[in-house]
């Protein structure tokens, strides 16, 4: 591993992150979501590739964006905008499927082409709404919880993790290194309450960051077993000593929209 590759490339997408995340207005955050949106899209659809599927990039990609939009533009709602998908998507299907050799594929095409823009294109959209509604420093605190919470399982399943928890989808995870995770996220929700959110409940910021930890824990190895079927370590090679863009959000396509009803309908960070 080249530490100062992933340092380098890690200072860049910090900056660029935080930059976007402090200064941007709403159409540039929407409009650097809808990038790493369809960067995970393409390499998902790349590992379907290799295992002999037949996903449609093309289709796929603006079924996400249009996912998307629902997010940005007023009065255009989310049932809408999977509905408008989905038809597009028969209406392609339809005009280009000619030959019955092509008409065998249709089903799995549609499935793995239709997964993987709700995969990504619903989940990581979340980002906007959390920003917009609760500000950036709750944004801030789900990254801390999620990514302190990932180091500390990664460091004490290295020091003393025996127990497999997921072999088939990442075989170095063990249960050890899980919960020494969601005790080092329990700590970071402490942490990241007092520093981001002063005016919370301390109590409920734990409970909140310790069911955000156990989505990712969750979310992190169900990408792990797109790679292990496609036989990879890493979903590209996009990002210098980190692999690809789909490796580094995998803890945040279901911790980001947990993150946000906790927030919408249970916890208030506020006060």
């Amino acid at each position: 591993m080249n530490i100062a590759k992933r340092l380098a490339t890690a200072a860049v997408m910090l900056s660029l992150v935080f930059a976007v995340l402090f200064f941007g207005s709403p159409w540039v955050v929407f409009l650097f979501l809808q990038l790493a949106v369809v960067g995970c899209l393409v390499e998902f659809y790349n590992l379907a590739r290799r295992r002999k599927l037949h996903p449609r990039t093309g289709p796929g990609i603006l079924m996400a964006l249009l996912i998307g939009a629902s997010f940005i533009v007023p009065g255009l709602s989310l049932g809408l905008c999977l509905f408008a998908g989905l038809l597009l998507m028969g209406f392609y299907y339809v005009a280009v499927t000619r030959t019955v050799e092509s008409a065998v594929q249709v089903t799995e095409s549609i499935a793995v082409t239709v997964f993987g823009a709700v995969y990504v294109g619903l989940t990581l959209n979340f980002f906007l709404p959390l920003r917009q509604e609760f500000g950036v420093s709750a944004v801030l605190f789900l990254m801390a919880v999620i990514f302190l919470g990932d180091t500390g399982a990664f460091l004490i399943g290295k020091a003393v993790g025996r127990r497999k928890m997921t072999p088939i989808a990442s075989p170095h995870k063990t249960w050890e290194g899980a919960v020494g995770g969601w005790v080092t996220a329990a700590f970071s929700a402490w942490a990241a309450q007092a520093v981001f959110l002063p005016r919370a409940d301390a109590l409920s910021a734990v409970g909140v960051g310790l069911a955000v930890s156990l989505v990712a824990q969750v979310s992190d190895p169900l990408e792990s077993l797109f790679k292990r079927a496609a036989g990879v370590k890493d979903s590209s090679n996009a990002l210098p000593g980190h692999g690809g863009i789909l490796d580094r959000v995998d803890s945040l396509i279901f911790a980001a929209p947990l993150y946000y009803f906790l927030l919408r309908y249970l916890w208030n960070p506020g006060g």
